[in-house]
């Protein structure tokens, strides 16, 4: 895996089974989850409501990962689901940051 996470970028660094993966929500990451889970701010809202399904944050980290050459979507999500949501959540809070405000 390249270098870690870059803040000032809007990435995030999530560490699943001892391997740091970087999630960077570029624009066309999101546009491709969008495309997948529909609205981005209808996904913000879910999330806020507590509503946000694993399959929902499992695609948007998907497509914001930074690196994913090689990669199998289903050892992912299954790492996902061993790391469990507490591990995942500040990482979903910096994505949908970014996704509600942008780049300053």
């Amino acid at each position: 895996m390249s270098a870690g996470a870059n803040p000032h970028r809007g990435e995030a660094a999530l560490v699943l089974d001892g391997i740091e993966h970087v999630l960077r929500p570029t624009f066309g990451a999101l546009v491709a989850a969008e495309e997948e889970l529909g609205p981005l701010f209808a996904l913000v809202e879910r999330a806020s409501a507590g509503h946000l399904k694993l399959a929902e944050l499992a695609a948007l980290f998907w497509h914001c990962l930074r690196d994913r050459d090689g990669a199998d979507r289903t050892a992912f999500c299954e790492a996902l689901a061993r790391a469990g949501i507490a591990a995942c959540a500040p990482v979903l809070r910096a994505l949908l940051v970014q996704v509600l405000k942008g780049k300053a």
